[in-house]
């Protein structure tokens, strides 16, 4: 068709469960630089997001998009892009959905409930080097997003957040390659930070006491990699991501009706976790990779050491991969 084409990609659970990651139409035709895509999409907010997970340069996303969005953040809605005529890379977007993933909720009813703008800039520093930098917003609402209070020796009571959840993020890649030399040695340097806040009113115990005041917290987090291609079939990576869950304020605690340690999820807490990497491509159409990390994502002190080792194998043609 000279004017759509459409994509569907779809993914199968260890738990034998088929899960739509995306599914949506792009238009080939607009004019003066202008592309629209609509459906289920992965969001354009930052650098990873857009990327399925056969493209990842680690095994696993950055804790920062694990505890921001519980993976890849991705909605039903529309998307405009603008390419500006110009030598230097510029792209402006919009996005409007019905922002059903973490943070936001929909509840009992369909609606607009998610609004996303970003922008991108980019080009060429010499022959070897190639750059990209964005920046992007995100607002989406709760309401009655539940979470269960830890407790292991009574029944957890149930708590619930309503309330404007508002993200920030600028990302940057940057990628080197030598002249004459572009299949033996590759570098890739990238990195995202992101920042959360959230306002509104929580609810501790919806089904007993049910006490209700005032909520807001300021989180953040950010991860920085590197993947250097040393050999033809050859990569080795090296990437260090952190969190920063800031101080909550939290009425219910404020006015002295609970103490802070009601709401063991929400005490301050700042989990890092460094990861190498070594992976092997025998062809564009496999990859065989171990990961190493020190993670100390659960706090308290607790730093795990974990082993993973993966196999990717890709059958049939498939399209380019964004830059």
């Amino acid at each position: 068709d000279p004017y759509f084409s459409a994509q569907m990609t779809a993914a199968l659970s260890a738990e034998n469960e088929v899960e739509v990651e995306e599914a949506f139409f792009r238009t080939l035709a607009l004019p003066d630089g202008f592309t629209a895509k609509g459906g289920r999409i992965f969001s354009g907010f930052g650098y990873l997001n857009e990327l399925h997970a056969h493209a990842w340069d680690f095994a696993d996303q950055p804790l920062v998009y694990q505890a921001f969005f519980g993976g890849q953040f991705k909605q039903d809605g529309l998307q405009a892009k603008w390419l500006a005529p110009t030598d230097l890379f510029i792209e402006l977007g919009a996005e409007a959905g019905n922002g059903s993933g973490f943070p936001a909720t929909r509840r009992n009813r369909n609606g607009f409930n998610g609004a996303t703008l970003f922008a991108h800039v980019g080009g060429d520093y010499g022959d070897a080097t190639s750059w990209r930098a964005g920046a992007a917003y995100l607002g989406q609402r709760a309401e009655d997003r539940s979470f269960e209070t830890d407790d292991e020796v009574h029944l957890p009571p149930t708590n619930a957040f309503t309330g404007k959840s508002r993200t920030w993020v600028v990302d940057g890649v940057l990628k080197w390659t030598p002249i004459g030399d572009p299949n033996r040695r590759q570098l890739k340097l990238q990195g995202e930070y992101m920042q959360r806040r959230e306002t509104g009113l929580l609810t501790f115990d919806t089904a007993g006491s049910n006490l209700t005041d005032d909520y807001s917290s300021t989180q953040s987090g950010w991860y920085l990699q590197g993947v250097y291609q040393f050999l033809p079939r050859w990569r080795a990576g090296l990437r260090y991501d952190s969190l920063d869950s800031g101080t909550p304020h939290i009425g219910l605690v404020d006015a002295g009706e609970l103490p802070l340690s009601a709401f063991p999820l929400l005490l301050p807490a700042d989990p890092d976790r460094i990861s190498i990497m070594l992976d092997w491509n025998p062809s564009e159409f496999s990859r065989l990779r171990a990961q190493y990390d020190w993670d100390d994502a659960r706090g308290a002190g607790d730093r795990d050491q974990v082993l993973r080792l993966q196999y990717i194998y890709g059958i049939g043609a498939h399209g380019a991969h964004k830059f």
